[in-house]
């Protein structure tokens, strides 16, 4: 295994010492020191303090507009599509549950010009949401009476609060969640005739191959 950049160091430390301690008790010299860096090191690698929160931030919100995206041009359909980016977003809770988790703990102390870039991706995030699911409206797949904010907002509200409480040593592996959350997303959105689709099938826990089981 390669040994990690001092811009890794920097960034694995900051994220440990952000999420124990808060973004404002920590200082330059605390992450240099505890990373085992340099000054010159860490204003090598980002401008300032303000710029690596950024690029916390930046990581996973960034992931979940590109899978968003990819799951946008991948699939034909509106369900196939809202399956794919709610599975993708579940899984993020894992890959970034320290990125997240400083996210909800010190967003409000982004400086202006960098708390304006996260924002315009969630937008972007946001609406391909809102497009996603209004597209599944307009094709007959999801039922009409649902308004297309609330049905989105409520998606993200669920699995943003995964962070609080998701263990690795839990019952439940991270893709059998996405699993769960995905079957009870589209089995609040789809009409009935859309759920007796066969080609969709295969999003619902039931009709797998295989009875769904938590891991030992």
């Amino acid at each position: 295994m390669s040994e990690k950049s001092i811009r890794e160091r920097i960034i694995e430390t900051s994220m440990r010492l952000f999420e124990a301690n808060g973004y404002h008790r920590v200082t330059v010299d605390q992450i240099v020191k505890e990373s085992g860096t340099s000054k010159g090191g860490f204003y090598h690698s980002f401008k300032s303090k303000d710029e690596l929160l950024y690029i916390i931030h930046d990581q996973f919100i960034s992931y979940v507009l590109e899978k968003a995206e990819e799951a946008y041009e991948q699939w034909e359909t509106p369900t196939e599509r809202l399956q794919a980016i709610v599975k993708s977003f579940v899984k993020m809770i894992d890959l970034y549950r320290s990125q997240v988790t400083i996210f909800y703990q010190e967003s409000l102390f982004l400086a202006p010009e960098y708390f304006r870039d996260i924002e315009v991706k969630r937008d972007r995030y946001k609406k391909i949401m809102f497009t996603v699911v209004q597209d599944g409206i307009d094709s007959g797949e999801f039922r009409p009476e649902l308004p297309v904010p609330i049905v989105s907002m409520a998606i993200f509200g669920m699995v943003n609060w995964i962070y609080k409480w998701f263990q690795k040593s839990g019952t439940y592996s991270i893709e059998q969640i996405a699993d769960i959350y995905a079957d009870m997303v589209l089995h609040t959105v789809l009409k009935l005739e859309a759920m007796e689709n066969p080609d969709f099938s295969r999003f619902f826990l039931l009709s797998t191959a295989f009875p769904f089981k938590p891991r030992e």
